[in-house]
C-alpha cells in the first residue's frame, strides 16, 4: 500500500511540474529537426497552442503539456524536455527582453495545406511533398479543375509542384521529345485543356495562374520551388500573348512577343528576357543556372538575420540552426538579383554570384515565398534519379526552410506582457 502511495505521489508530482514540453531546435540539441515541425503541427491539430521561440536555440517550440504529447515525441524520435510553468515564464521573460534578438510567436491553428500537382506524381518527385510526408504533416492534392472551381478557398497554404505555367512542357523538348513519358504527358495535358474548355494548354495554365494570384491577394499563402517560380511569373506577364512555338501549341508565337511582356502583372520579377529557343532548357534570364561560376563543393547561400521583434515574418521564414545553407541545383536554381522587383525581400543569397535563392513578398492580404532549386539534399537531381531518403537527412537546414513556410500561416505575433 505504501509503495502504491509513493508511486501515486510521484505521478502527481511529475504532473504538477511537467507543464510544458520544450522542443529544442539547435544544431546539436535536436535529433530530428524535420519531424519536430510535424510534432508542432500535430499539436495544433489537436487544439493546443504552440509557442515558436524565434532565434532561441535555432527556433525552438514550446507546447503546453497534454496527454500523449511526450509519447508522440518519443515515437517520432524528436528530442524534447519538460519544464514547469515557472521555467516557461522565465524563458518567455528572457525572450521578451529588448536586449536580445528573440521573440515568442503563438501558433494557434493547424493550416490546411494543398499541393498543386498532377495525379500520379509520387511524393519524392517534389521536395515539399517529400518533407511533408516525412514530417507526417497532412496535405491534399489539387490540380487545374479544383483551382478553376474555386476550391482554393478551402486552404490556408498552397504549394506549386514543379509546374510549367507557360505551356511549354518544362522546356524538355530538345532532350525528351521522343521519350514515351513526354509524349504521353503532352497528350494528356492537351486532352485535359480541351475538357476544361481551353484550346491550348498555355491558356489553361494562365487561367489557373490568375486564380492562384486571386487566392494570394485574398489572403492565401503561396510557396513554390524551382521552375514553378519563374514560369509562374512569366505566364502572368504574358497574358494575352502567345510565347509558345509550334511544337508546343501547334501554331507560331506572336511576332516580337518580348516587347509585349507586362512586368506589372508579376509577383517577383521584372525586366527579364524570355528564351525564344525551343531547344533551350531555360525559360528566361531570371534563372542563373547557366551563368553560375560555383562548383558543388563551394556552393552555399547565406540567410539574412532579421530583428525577431520587428521583422517577425522574415524571422519566422528564416528560422534555422545555421545561417549558411548548402546550395542545390534545379531547372531554376537561383534568381538574378538585378531582375527582382525592389519591393521583394531577398532572404537568402549568394552575394559572390549575384544570386538570390530565397525570396518573399506580399500581394493584397496574402503572402508568397519562392525558393530556388529542386531538392535541398540532392545537388543535381535529374529525371529518373532515385528519391531522396530523408531518414538520412533529419537535420537538413535546406528542408527546414520549406517547413518554416508550412507553419507560417498559423502564426501571430505574441503580445508582450505588461
Amino acid at each position: 500500500m505504501r509503495s502504491k502511495l509513493i508511486l501515486l505521489l510521484s505521478v502527481l508530482s511529475f504532473s504538477s511540474f511537467a507543464d510544458w514540453v520544450l522542443i529544442p531546435m539547435s544544431e546539436e540539441g535536436q535529433r530530428d529537426h524535420l519531424k519536430s515541425y510535424g510534432i508542432a503541427y500535430w499539436s495544433l491539430a489537436r487544439g493546443s497552442e504552440v509557442q515558436w521561440l524565434l532565434n532561441y536555440e535555432g527556433g525552438s517550440f514550446m507546447i503546453p503539456s497534454f496527454e500523449g504529447l511526450t509519447r508522440e515525441c518519443t515515437i517520432r524520435g524528436v528530442t524534447f524536455e519538460t519544464i514547469t510553468d515557472g521555467e516557461a515564464d522565465g524563458l518567455l521573460a528572457q525572450i521578451a527582453s529588448p536586449s536580445v534578438n528573440m521573440e515568442a510567436v503563438k501558433l494557434e491553428k493547424a493550416p490546411k495545406i494543398a499541393v498543386y500537382s498532377p495525379e500520379g506524381n509520387q511524393p519524392w518527385d517534389d521536395a515539399v511533398t517529400l518533407v511533408l510526408t516525412y514530417a507526417e504533416i497532412p496535405y491534399d492534392i489539387i490540380y487545374d479543375e479544383e483551382v478553376l472551381n474555386d476550391e482554393l478557398t478551402k486552404y490556408d497554404w498552397l504549394h506549386l509542384h514543379h509546374e510549367d505555367f507557360t505551356g511549354q512542357y518544362g522546356k524538355f523538348y530538345s532532350s525528351f521529345r521522343t521519350a514515351a513519358w513526354y509524349i504521353e504527358q503532352k497528350l494528356e495535358m492537351e486532352s485535359e485543356a480541351r475538357r476544361l474548355g481551353f484550346d491550348k494548354v498555355s491558356e489553361l495554365k494562365l487561367a489557373v495562374a490568375l486564380r492562384i494570384k486571386e487566392y494570394v491577394a485574398g489572403g492565401g499563402f503561396l510557396f513554390a520551388m524551382c521552375s514553378a517560380t519563374d514560369s509562374y511569373d512569366i505566364a502572368l506577364s504574358a497574358e494575352g500573348v502567345d510565347i509558345c512555338e509550334p511544337m508546343f501549341d501547334g501554331d507560331p508565337s506572336d511576332p516580337g512577343y518580348q516587347g509585349r511582356i507586362d512586368f506589372s502583372r508579376t509577383l517577383a520579377f521584372e525586366d527579364f528576357r524570355l528564351s525564344q529557343n525551343p531547344n533551350e532548357y531555360e525559360f528566361s534570364n531570371i534563372d542563373m543556372t547557366n551563368r553560375r561560376r560555383i562548383d558543388a563543393e563551394n556552393d552555399f547561400f547565406t540567410l539574412f538575420e532579421y530583428s525577431a521583434k520587428w521583422d517577425v515574418i522574415p524571422s519566422m521564414l528564416c528560422q534555422n540552426h545555421t545561417r549558411v545553407i548548402a546550395g542545390f541545383m534545379g531547372q531554376t536554381t537561383a534568381y538574378d538579383k538585378d531582375l527582382i522587383k525592389p519591393d521583394v525581400l531577398i532572404m537568402g543569397q549568394n552575394r559572390a554570384d549575384n544570386e538570390a535563392r530565397y525570396i518573399h513578398g506580399e500581394l493584397g492580404r496574402g503572402q508568397w515565398t519562392f525558393y530556388g532549386g529542386h531538392d535541398p539534399e540532392d545537388y543535381t537531381h535529374r529525371v529518373g534519379d532515385p528519391p531522396t531518403e530523408l531518414e538520412l537527412h533529419p537535420n537538413s537546414p535546406g528542408y527546414r526552410l520549406i517547413l518554416n513556410n508550412i507553419l507560417f500561416p498559423a502564426a501571430r505575433k505574441q503580445k508582450q506582457k505588461t
